[in-house]
């Protein structure tokens, strides 16, 4: 019933209000929801186990059925969008993700969560990329810092607040109410996209590649998958998966260059602010931005001791930081431009991260805080500035291929920051001399430094873009 209210309701124009400024907003509320959901079961671990009456080991399952599920519908995501429109399909993700996240609170059996995991990875699938696309079509050039800006503080802030909102709803409410929040979220943004989001036509029926679609899909499962494993443990099984989703990944890569009315359209590639955005010096930066979460709990509780309330007090400065940051970004970029402004607060973000190297026991909680505080600017002012080069120069019949192409790829870094993160701290774990000083700080230590080396590459790789790179988009005019 909910879905024939939202498609006979749908205007087919937008609403007398400023879209370049509400379509945003509207598809940042539906990140939210997604994001949210992915974090804020964390801590919710041991009680679910408990609930399906087993361990938390085996409860991974679940998690791995939402990864899995989510790499192989987001190929097919930008397909989706150009056969039925952009709008329709991100409505209709959103109530799967609702329902989805609603059977999984109803769930009584790990069988049953899994299968509704699955169902909600699919559905999260098409969010991203086709949201993205929606705020593309209706975002200026002039306006796309801002709207950009918008819809990436869920990825931001998602992972620094989840836990611990999934903390408080389980010890009061139960871990249900973990997923049954999403209910509101989603009706809230249905009603939202109906209300505000214009509808924009299909653009035709092109052939399905069924070929690139099973490629695709399985080179980025087996490749996601194999991070996954290897971040949690290291033997021949992860990375025999982990090789195999890079040998299908090639595969699928010559299919689509060679196919007509290929899944993906590859020759976005040769975009030059899109490439380094989203391949080498993007991916090292995003890297680097996603491992800093991971780490800093870790550094605070395993290797300085502190109690889980200090540690949330300390990651909520972290969060501050990315928020702050947001009224600033536009007007620097306009400043500075994208090149040097991706090169000097990269370099920021990198010597920032790196400096967690240092903190012991001893260092004053005012220090610790300003800079975690410095931490979160540079890291927001990055993230943000990377996800909109990436689409300054994109033409509009190349962003169906680039918001898919570009949300693939952060998803690889994101897990990417985790495993290599993960795999530093075994290393060094492994190579330490057994009773020397340090233990786990020590190891802890050695991934910052290497995660700030990698954030400091990235930062230098961006040297070799044009000093008018994306100057439609920043606004920025040398003198």
């Amino acid at each position: 019933m909910l879905w024939l209210f939202v498609m006979t309701s749908i205007p087919s124009s937008p609403l007398p209000l400023h879209r370049t400024r509400i379509v945003p907003a509207v598809v940042a509320v539906a990140f939210f929801m997604q994001m949210l959901d992915s974090t804020i079961i964390a801590t919710s671990l041991p009680a679910m186990a408990h609930s399906f009456d087993t361990d938390v080991v085996a409860l991974n399952i679940g998690f791995t059925a939402y990864l899995l599920a989510m790499a192989v519908f987001i190929a097919p995501a930008g397909w989706l969008a150009d056969r039925f429109g952009a709008r329709e399909v991100f409505l209709t993700s959103i109530v799967l993700f609702t329902l989805s996240s609603v059977a999984c609170g109803f769930s009584g059996s790990l069988l049953q969560f899994t299968v509704a995991r699955l169902f909600q990875g699919a559905s999260a699938a098409l969010m991203t990329p086709v949201g993205r696309q929606l705020v593309l079509r209706g975002a200026p050039k002039g306006e796309l810092v801002r709207a950009i800006a918008t819809i990436t503080w869920p990825a931001l802030i998602a992972p620094v607040i989840g836990p611990l909102i999934g903390a408080w709803i389980t010890t009061h409410s139960g871990w249900q109410w973990n997923f049954f929040i999403n209910l509101p979220l989603g009706v809230l943004g249905v009603v939202l996209v109906a209300s505000f989001v214009p509808r924009v036509p299909g653009e035709g029926a092109r052939p399905f590649d069924l070929v690139g679609f099973l490629l695709t899909g399985g080179a980025l499962a087996l490749t996601l998958a194999g991070l996954e494993l290897s971040s949690a443990s290291v033997g021949p099984g992860p990375l025999t998966i982990l090789a195999s989703g890079v040998l299908t990944g090639c595969f699928a890569i010559r299919h689509l260059q060679r196919t007509p009315n290929a899944l993906l359209d590859m020759a976005v590639l040769k975009v030059p602010t899109f490439a380094f955005a989203t391949l080498s010096a993007g991916t090292a930066g995003r890297l680097a931005v996603n491992a800093t979460p991971f780490l800093l709990p870790l550094l605070f509780q395993l290797g300085l001791g502190f109690d889980a309330v200090e540690t949330g007090s300390l990651v909520l400065a972290y969060f501050l930081g990315n928020l702050l940051m947001k009224s600033v970004t536009t007007p620097a970029l306009r400043l500075f431009g994208f090149r040097s402004l991706l090169v000097v607060n990269g370099v920021i973000a990198a010597l920032t991260i790196g400096a967690f190297a240092f903190v012991d026991g001893e260092t004053p909680h005012m220090l610790l805080f300003a800079l975690l505080v410095a931490c979160g600017l540079s890291r927001s002012m990055q993230f943000t500035s990377l996800t909109t080069i990436a689409f300054a120069d994109v033409t509009p019949a190349q962003r169906s291929a680039a918001t898919t192409i570009s949300a693939m790829l952060q998803q690889l870094a994101q897990l990417l920051g985790v495993a290599v993160a993960a795999s530093i701290i075994r290393l060094s774990s492994y190579l330490r001399p057994d009773g020397a000083d340090g233990g786990m700080l020590t190891d802890i230590r050695a991934a910052f430094l290497c995660i700030a080396a990698i954030g400091l590459a990235s930062a230098l790789r961006f040297l070799a873009l044009p000093h008018d790179a994306g100057v439609d988009v920043s606004g920025h005019r040398r003198r």
